[in-house]
């Protein structure tokens, strides 16, 4: 009873992810140049990539309430714990809804990022501009953008491994081999990978 109705689950969120993604089709493609944002994160300042240069960041679209971001939240720390002492750290933005997402709001994101000692900034996309122009469909939904000169080029679209569930059930971990492959000085190989979760709640048109 208990794997039908978590198989009934996943099967749920994949389709809402389909669904979000048809309603979001447009948005950068690999390779690339993203515009900077500048986005307010969860202790009031205000964060642009440009603030602090990086080579590459990682950009992960996430939330407080999806059962698949939750999964995905320790290996989002992970990754910044790994990369960010690199220069590659990751920057998370968060872009619900809050009417239709209570869970969601500005508050209750600062409340996570102080449970979870998050070491990086959990941005509030309040408009939903930054997500559209990415053409971010899910939570998570992740971005890989490698700096040149003054711009950023991504690299890499997509999930963060194929294992939704269990993080150890991994066989591969496509955000930390393309930041590897960068880090290596080498093109990206698998350049992006269906990112499957709960769509982003957008607001009412």
């Amino acid at each position: 009873m208990r794997r039908t109705l978590l198989f009934s689950g996943f099967a749920l969120v994949l389709l809402m992810s389909l669904l979000s993604a048809r309603l979001v089709s447009d948005g950068y493609k690999v390779g690339d140049v993203i515009q900077d944002f500048k986005l307010k994160n969860v202790d009031g300042k205000t964060v642009s990539l440009a603030d602090k240069p990086a080579k590459v960041y990682i950009i992960a679209f996430t939330c407080n309430t999806c059962p698949v971001a939750k999964a995905y939240e320790n290996r989002i720390i992970a990754l910044n714990e790994q990369f960010a002492p690199k220069g590659y750290p990751v920057v998370a933005i968060q872009s619900n809804d809050a009417e239709q997402s209570p869970g969601d709001s500005y508050g209750a994101m600062q409340q996570r990022a102080s449970n979870r000692k998050y070491a990086f900034p959990y941005l509030h996309d309040e408009t939903q501009a930054v997500a559209r122009a990415f053409g971010a469909t899910n939570t998570p939904h992740l971005f890989v953008v490698q700096r040149q000169g003054d711009q950023y080029r991504v690299a890499y679209i997509g999930a963060i491994d194929n294992s939704q569930r269990d993080a150890a059930g991994a066989t591969r971990k496509y955000v930390e081999e393309a930041v590897n492959e960068l880090l290596a000085g080498k093109p990206v190989t698998t350049t992006s990978a269906k990112a499957i979760g709960c769509g982003i709640k957008w607001k009412d048109a």
